[in-house]
Parts: C-alpha cells; sequence; structure tokens
C-alpha cells in the first residue's frame, strides 16, 4: 500500500515554523490501523512505502503495525518488488488499494486488485474491488475484512 493517498486521504497540511520551514501534517484513520493489526493477527503479510520526500509520519505510522516499510520508494513497481523481496514472497498474491492512474504498472500484475472507494475511473474500472470507504477513511479496514472474509477466518 501507498501510504499517500490509501492510507491517508491525500492531504496535506503545513504548518509555517519560526525558523521559515514548514512542518507537514498528515492524518491516519484508527480503523485502518484496526485493519493492519487484524491482518498481522491473522498472519497476512502486508507492505507499505511513500514517495522520495522524507515524511517521518509516514514513516512511523506503517512501523507501528510492524508491516515491511519502505521509506523513499521513488518508484512504485520497483518498491513492490522490494517488499516481496523482503517478505520472501515470490509471485505477487494481492496488494490492497490503489487511487491513482500511476498506479496501473502494479494494478495489473496482481491477483486482486482494490481500489480505495475514490480512485480515479481508470482504477475502479480495472480493479477487482471497488471498496465503499475513500482512502485514508477506512478503505484499507475495508480490504482487510474483505481477504478475511474470503478466506474463512473474519470470526476466528
Amino acid at each position: 500500500m501507498d501510504v499517500d493517498g490509501t492510507m491517508t486521504d491525500g492531504s496535506v497540511a503545513l504548518l509555517s515554523q519560526p525558523d521559515g520551514t514548514a512542518l507537514e501534517i498528515k492524518t491516519f484513520d484508527a480503523h485502518d490501523g484496526q485493519g493492519l493489526t487484524l491482518a498481522h493477527t491473522a498472519g497476512l503479510r502486508t507492505g507499505l512505502h511513500h514517495g522520495p520526500r522524507k515524511l517521518r509520519a509516514g514513516a512511523a505510522r506503517p512501523r507501528d503495525e510492524n508491516g515491511i516499510h519502505l521509506p523513499e520508494a521513488a518508484a512504485e513497481v520497483p518498491a513492490l518488488e522490494e517488499i516481496m523481496q523482503k517478505a520472501g514472497v515470490h509471485g505477487i498474491g494481492r496488494r490492497l488499494c490503489w487511487r491513482r492512474s500511476t498506479d496501473f504498472a502494479d494494478l495489473r500484475r496482481v491477483g486482486l486488485a482494490i481500489a480505495v472507494g475514490d480512485a480515479v475511473p481508470q482504477v475502479k474500472q480495472a480493479a477487482h474491488y471497488v471498496a465503499k470507504a475513500h482512502a485514508g477513511k477506512g478503505a484499507i479496514r475495508e480490504a482487510v475484512e474483505l481477504i478475511l472474509k474470503s478466506k474463512g477466518i473474519w470470526k476466528k
């Protein structure tokens, strides 16, 4: 999952600092965090990455969820391949939550492609499942529930 636009709604708030710099502020949905915790409890592996900017919040949140984290991943396909290598996965089974049209390369390589509810139309059309929830508003939790229910382990 990409942190920006799936873990978050893509919004960035900038807070001016006395030294003239700006502090970048992002928000994360607690339901998505709980979804990742449920995924890990059920034995699912997750991977998260964000773009080339250095984001302490983007880096801290995934660590809290015990997933594989790739900071400063400039391109999504190499990032996905690095996540797979770190996880010891030899083929791509599924990836949660796409939003942008630039995600097409990954979207077509997975067994289960899930688009967030506010994804661009091309991504929604190509996805196997479109979440009702929007990015940063519970879409990851919804995707995890879908997977756990389809595996028959949701009630456990």
